[in-house]
């Protein structure tokens, strides 16, 4: 497995759903109802609990938005957490999907803080069936974080968890540029 850290920010190749840090990201899509990739994924190993808090939530509050973010329990996983955040589908860059991913990073960040966590494991958010060019995702990823870490000293650590080698590449070289 690769493994490279930068400051509070590190990346490695592994499975976000065995992490140990307070809580987890999800590339979930709208409905919170999960789904395929890192979704199904994430709602497999955490059990019924965090499809329970999922209904609930939509209940009361409708679907979660492109951009931004809301948090279950981590059920069966090892973190407490789970951060349901909606990437955009890539539309060719002219429907705003830059400004969506950023939100999607950073309103996690926001309800990471908002639960007290000190540490948070991302998945690459948008670079699977939502087709988002991995090497811009990967740039847009790592602003977002740097820009949020900037301002909170609580958040000691982000672990971008990533699925495979490309991203893992792109990834670590984005973090090591500065």
């Amino acid at each position: 497995m690769g493994n490279t850290a930068t400051g509070k920010i590190r990346v490695i190749r592994g499975d976000l759903t065995k992490m140990t840090t307070d809580a987890i990201v999800n590339a979930a899509n709208s409905s919170l109802m999960g789904g395929g990739g890192v979704d199904g994924a994430i709602h497999r190993a955490g059990g019924p609990a965090i499809l329970e808090e999922c209904k609930r939530i939509v209940e009361e509050e409708g679907e979660c938005e492109t951009g931004e973010a809301v948090v279950t329990t981590a059920g069966n996983m090892p973190s407490r957490y789970v951060i349901h955040t909606v990437g955009p589908v890539w539309r060719g860059g002219e429907e705003d999907e830059e400004n969506l991913l950023y939100n999607a990073y950073y309103n996690s960040l926001l309800q990471a803080a908002a639960h007290d966590c000190r540490s948070v494991a991302f998945p690459n958010i948008s670079t699977g069936i939502y087709g988002y060019p991995k090497e811009d995702a990967a740039e847009v990823a790592v602003r977002a974080i740097k820009s949020f870490l900037s301002s909170v000293d609580d958040l000691e650590e982000v672990v971008l968890v990533c699925f495979d080698e490309e991203n893992y590449e792109l990834t670590r070289r984005e973090v090591e540029a500065g």
